[in-house]
């Protein structure tokens, strides 16, 4: 039914045992899908499955309901999926859908019910719930204007039963999703597999002239050949002075002689994401400057390798590697210490060549949710990400991998994708002759 390979259930089953500690006696917790977005006339863009509502069931169809009530008087209502009622005419027009039968394998629930039995079913809990967890996107960075399935039954919710105590949901769900368990790992690890055959599928075939949608539509190939659905996020493919623009997307360019590309791509794997960036010289070889830049940046990245451990937190990391940012920015000739003791403390000097966060929480969101001041603890995944960009010279340089925060330090979930400057012109100059 679904691209990627089945997950067991026990992933879920135990995800849903780590939010039960965290409830209040006597509460009922409701999840919901994400809706199918239209986009115009009839059409409808690719559905993306809500991700606390994933992480605890595994269930990937729209219009699905899961409630978690760990206290109901009857074992049959301590967990319950709805989902859509599928037929013939559905199964014509729009293929197979859960049967009871799948979903319940894939959640570990028993107690699978349709859809149009949930108001009757809710209703009967409700009389006996007394707290009711509800989520919302929460995400530090979320700003839609778009009013959500979860909102539009908050609202719902709250007028029908304006009694009970209400919840948040998002704030638990952050904790428990800030550490990955093993199988999310691994799940993870296998999104980096698929980005890393895309990314050696690209180097043989860039050359001065190639279009940067050219190298875009090599990538998805590779990433839905294995199983893939696609791009994590809006795909970068940013050759020369496009690089300076941190969410350049347009990718529609010609790839002139004597520039690099800047890759910032990642190939999902059952919601989970990667999230790459590398740079390649478009001729093949770098220049003496781009060397030079793309060794700063290679420094920055080892220096955080050694400060994302455990007991640091994210505010206290970034300010750190403030320092080596500097350093390097002055040994580039971009900035004089003069411009380091009068800066602006709102408005440091880096932030001219340096201007994003070094790295952020990664799983089934690319920027996935934590809570940016909780100390970092074995398990959780990050990306390591830092870039200098000289928009005066139209370069801008920056690279990226993904990392597991263990007990005895890092495991580098890309450490077998080339990052190396002659590594990666070696690769380029014996593929091209292959």
């Amino acid at each position: 039914m679904l691209r990627y390979a089945p997950i067991h259930s026990n992933l879920f089953i135990n995800n849903r045992k780590r939010l039960i500690q965290h409830l209040e006696p006597n509460s009922l917790v409701v999840l919901n899908a994400n809706d199918i977005m239209p986009s115009n006339g009839d059409g409808i863009l690719e559905f993306r499955q809500n991700s606390d509502l994933f992480y605890l069931s595994g269930i990937d169809q729209e219009e699905t309901i899961l409630l978690i009530y760990p206290d109901a008087p009857k074992n049959q209502w301590k967990e319950i999926i709805f989902v859509k009622e599928t037929n013939e005419h559905i199964a014509v027009w729009e293929g197979q859908k859960y049967t009871q039968e799948v979903a319940q394998a894939t959640s570990g629930i028993s107690s699978i019910h349709w859809l149009h039995e949930f108001e009757n079913i809710f209703h009967i809990l409700m009389e006996q719930a007394e707290h009711v967890y509800l989520n919302s996107n929460e995400h530090i960075r979320a700003n839609s204007p778009v009013e959500t399935r979860d909102r539009r039954f908050t609202k719902w919710c709250k007028d029908k039963y304006p009694l009970h105590k209400y919840e948040r949901l998002a704030p638990i769900m952050h904790q428990l999703r800030m550490i990955k368990s093993e199988v999310e790992i691994e799940l993870i690890r296998q999104a980096c597999s698929i980005t890393e055959k895309g990314f050696r599928r690209i180097l043989p075939l860039v050359k001065p002239g190639i279009m940067e949608y050219e190298i875009e539509a090599e990538l998805i190939y590779e990433f839905i050949r294995n199983r893939s659905r696609g791009f994590a996020y809006a795909p970068i493919i940013a050759s020369g002075a496009n690089a300076c623009v941190l969410h350049y997307n347009n990718n529609n360019q010609s790839c002139e002689p004597g520039t690099t590309i800047l890759l910032d791509v990642g190939a999902e794997y059952a919601n989970y994401c990667s999230d790459l960036t590398r740079v390649i010289p478009v001729s093949g070889r770098f220049t003496i400057r781009q060397q030079a830049v793309y060794q700063a940046v290679l420094r920055i990245m080892r220096q955080a390798q050694q400060m994302l451990v455990v007991g640091n937190d994210l505010n206290m990391y970034h300010q750190a590697l403030v320092e080596v940012i500097e350093k390097e920015l002055i040994d580039l000739g971009l900035l004089s210490w003069e411009d380091i003791k009068h800066q602006d403390p709102k408005n440091p000097a880096y932030k001219k060549y340096f201007m994003h966060g070094v790295s952020h929480h990664l799983g089934l969101n690319v920027h996935d949710v934590g809570n940016i001041y909780q100390k970092f603890k074995p398990g959780m995944v990050f990306t390591i990400e830092p870039g200098i960009y000289i928009r005066e010279e139209g370069l801008g340089i920056r690279l990226e991998n993904n990392y597991v925060i263990r007990e005895q330090g890092l495991e580098n979930l890309m450490e077998h994708i080339p990052i190396e400057l002659d590594e990666i012109e070696e690769l380029m100059q014996q593929r091209r002759l292959d």
